[in-house]
């Protein structure tokens, strides 16, 4: 491997693993160190907390995960993340399906190291996962698409998920904060009821908007490809361009971020350090994502608005 070859490689990597936040990034964080001070503070005071939590909500490509995943990695020197250590204050797992209470708590005990596999109720495997975030010292409990918590399930079922969680943030031994995020549909499981829907602080991701976002995703483009240290066309610095990628990435910013990452990576591999960033590169990704036609590739049509671009192999012949 050349030296340019590895240069190319770390760049790769840091681009990939950068993250340049948002506002409901901010406002996550800003309610996460909230919530954590006041749970210091209510150890250090020996006060009975009243646990609170957060609710994440975006579309799919919005990108909650990256920003958990962000909040989570700035924040390790404050709390123990740690999942191998015997305290550890921040567990988080993905609501596995189905989604019975049942088998989110065997999946919540596995991911505090205790794995379970048995025939008892639901309830008493609630338990000893209360038991379990006793013992770790959890202070936060992370469900990742807890919508699912709720699909498919009657009013009744829904109910008992709904108390279930409560429990946690209730429990006079050891209350958790729960941390949710999810879909949309999230809303339903939250807003069936008042009590739970007092304890978590909201959060939205919003769709990026034309005119609103433009100029900030023409900057975050060239924010990019400065940490990769290449140039820019100057067509790619025009509302235009920033309109195709907003529809490109179908308005959510997470696959905005990604589209612009593997575009510029693709530049880089194929051309070398010195290539300056065009929308080619850019079109060039999209029809590898969805092998898509050049009519029906946002960065090449002309009437681009009326493309789908979560279609893959759209207009493909067979």
């Amino acid at each position: 491997m050349t030296n340019d070859s590895k240069k190319i490689r770390n760049i790769v990597q840091d681009l990939r693993s950068a993250y340049f936040p948002t506002d409901a990034y901010k406002n996550l964080e800003k309610n996460f160190h909230m919530l954590l001070d006041q749970r210091r503070a209510d150890f250090e005071d020996q006060v009975t907390p009243n646990v609170r939590g957060i609710v994440l909500i975006g579309q799919s490509g919005s990108g909650k995960t990256t920003a958990m995943r962000e909040l989570i990695y700035q924040n390790k020197h404050l709390l123990g993340t740690d999942t191998t250590q015997e305290t550890c204050e921040l567990i988080g797992l993905q609501v596995p399906s189905p989604a019975t209470m049942k088998f989110v708590g065997a999946a919540t005990l596995h991911a505090l190291g205790f794995p379970y596999s048995g025939s008892k109720s639901g309830p008493v495997v609630w338990d000893m996962v209360k038991g379990q975030l006793q013992r770790r010292k959890t202070l936060f409990l992370h469900l990742d698409e807890a919508q699912d918590l709720a699909r498919y399930q009657t009013d009744k079922e829904r109910q008992s998920v709904v108390n279930t969680l409560k429990s946690l943030m209730e429990n006079t031994q050891w209350p958790v904060g729960l941390i949710l995020t999810g879909m949309p549909d999230l809303k339903d499981i939250i807003n069936q009821d008042a009590q739970l829907a007092r304890r978590l602080l909201p959060v939205e991701i919003d769709r990026l908007q034309e005119i609103r976002h433009a100029a900030p995703v023409l900057n975050l483009v060239q924010s990019y490809a400065k940490r990769a240290g290449i140039e820019v066309d100057s067509a790619l610095i025009q509302k235009d361009f920033a309109h195709r990628l907003m529809h490109a990435a179908d308005y959510e910013f997470g696959l905005l971020a990604e589209l612009t990452v593997q575009s510029i990576s693709k530049a880089l591999i194929e051309e070398g350090l010195g290539v300056t960033l065009r929308s080619s590169h850019f079109s060039d990704v999209f029809r590898t994502r969805t092998a898509a036609i050049d009519g029906l590739n946002p960065f090449i049509a002309s009437n681009f608005v009326r493309i789908n671009p979560r279609e893959v192999l759209g207009g493909a012949r067979s």
